[in-house]
């Protein structure tokens, strides 16, 4: 994300999404009440000016909004920020009437707050600094693969495949097959890849994803080339990509993308909880209590529980946050675009890492 124009003091910020990532960390960012203006098309009524007589059109102008929903299309990676017109040309009189922003990628958006919240400010940096391409994990055995894409919000699932190999046998029939299976996998990572470079991770169980690579390397060595790890995992398709982010396997390729360290703390929560360890604590109520003992060193909030909430219970967690920070503690705020987010949910929401045991 480029940031075209900071002034905090004043709540306003330019930026500019340059990939989908962004707008996830957008949706994020914007919420209720916040003044959002871009360039946008809006329809008008029939007149002189933009129609002809009998029929509107819609015309291309600068709106500004206040924001009453912000809507995140997973499937579409589309982004689209609904509220009050607050700022339009008088010429269309649309003032006090819905509107509905779609943001785009390297089109500049403004954004407009009350107060930027530290861990808004926090996303934002995070966002400006990332120039990493997301990376891409086949995982695969020899009865199925899976092609997905790890964003900063989660896995994105491109393709996913299964079959049945002839068995060792039927030597002739096996490699015959077993050639039509890298040729599609292959294919599956190349319209991954389509228009875009993106480094590339092999996981799964056996010897089956090195003969993919081999496979690779002899037949379409410009996908090779962006191969940056093969790691070994005990499970093949989805559930081995799972697999690979919750044991660390993929921690080196990982290391810029957001979802390992959510992944990655919420598993030390579900560690301490298993082996009831005391330096561990969920839901509001006893997060909130170790906090004002300073014993949070860890705050993991998930991202619906700030972003779907009443004002009351949202300004409550931001104040949590703070107290957190005051004190050195570090706050996560996990997506639930992923499994570690859905297993945060499934706590209340709200789980924290402590220095020292409570209790």
């Amino acid at each position: 994300m480029k940031i075209l124009r900071k002034d905090f003091k004043h709540g306003k910020v330019v930026v500019v999404p340059e990939m989908l990532d962004d707008l996830w960390h957008l949706y994020n960012i914007i919420a209720f009440n916040d003044g959002v203006y871009a360039r946008t098309t809006r329809g008008v009524k029939a007149d002189e000016r933009y129609a002809r007589p009998k029929k509107g059109r819609r015309v291309t102008v600068s709106l500004g909004i206040k924001v009453e929903k912000v809507l995140w299309d997973r499937t579409l990676n589309r982004l689209r920020i609904h509220g009050i017109v607050c700022e339009a040309p008088e010429e269309i009189n649309v003032k006090g009437s819905h509107h509905t922003i779609k943001v785009t990628l390297n089109k500049p958006i403004t954004i407009v707050k009350p107060k930027w919240l530290k861990h808004h400010v926090d996303r934002l940096k995070r966002a400006s600094k990332t120039t990493v391409s997301p990376i891409t994990v086949i995982s695969m055995d020899n009865e199925e693969y899976c092609v997905a894409v790890l964003r900063q919000y989660g896995i994105d699932v491109r393709v996913e495949e299964r079959t049945k190999l002839p068995g060792k046998r039927e030597a002739e029939k096996r490699t015959k097959a077993k050639q039509e299976f890298f040729k599609n996998a292959l294919q599956a990572l190349r319209e991954t890849l389509k228009n875009r470079r993106s480094p590339i991770v092999v996981i799964g169980p056996g010897f089956m994803k090195n003969e993919f690579v081999k496979y690779m390397k002899r037949d379409a060595s410009d996908v090779a080339s962006s191969v940056i790890d093969m790691k070994g995992v005990n499970s093949s398709g989805l559930a081995g990509i799972k697999e690979a982010l919750r044991s660390g396997v993929l921690s080196k390729a990982l290391k810029h993308v957001r979802i390992a360290e959510e992944t990655k703390a919420m598993e030390e929560v579900l560690e301490r909880l298993g082996k009831e360890k005391l330096d561990v604590t969920y839901g509001f109520d006893d997060v909130e209590k170790a906090s004002l003992f300073g014993a949070v060193e860890k705050l993991l909030l998930a991202d619906v529980a700030l972003r779907e909430t009443s004002d009351e219970k949202r300004i409550a967690l931001e104040k949590l946050m703070g107290e957190v920070e005051k004190r050195n503690g570090q706050v996560v705020i996990v997506s639930t675009e992923h499994e570690a987010g859905a297993k945060l949910v499934a706590l209340g929401g709200v789980a924290a890492l402590l220095r020292f045991p409570l209790g």
